[in-house]
């Protein structure tokens, strides 16, 4: 079979806005708030659409407490958060691809 100008044509019209919706998405993640929380939300951490932590809110209750578990919350809240963001970013990549994955791509989350 003889693939036609008129169909790679097509093929790099698609690939092209694949790029682009690929681009918007990708500052649509940038933009991303995601707020986890542990302990009764006792600890609440926020992060950005790249994984960075933004704030991090420790109740007054919390700080009476021994100093592992507070930790330990802390971890928890950003676990809960991490969570929420990949779940965040995949809806944002499957929304530009039009629900169709790209094989071998994975974020790095």
């Amino acid at each position: 079979m003889r693939v036609r100008m008129t169909d790679f044509s097509k093929i790099l019209d698609k690939a092209k806005e694949l790029e682009a919706k690929m681009k918007e998405s990708q500052q649509k993640i940038k933009e991303i708030r995601v707020e986890g929380v542990s302990g009764s939300n006792s600890v609440t951490i926020t992060l950005d659409g790249e994984g960075e932590m933004q704030t991090i809110k420790l109740s007054d209750e919390i700080m009476k407490e021994d100093k592992a578990i507070i930790e330990d919350l802390i971890i928890a809240a950003h676990n809960n958060a991490k969570a929420q963001l990949k779940s965040k970013t995949s809806e944002e990549i499957s929304k530009a691809t039009g629900g169709f994955g790209i094989p071998g791509f994975k974020w790095p989350l």
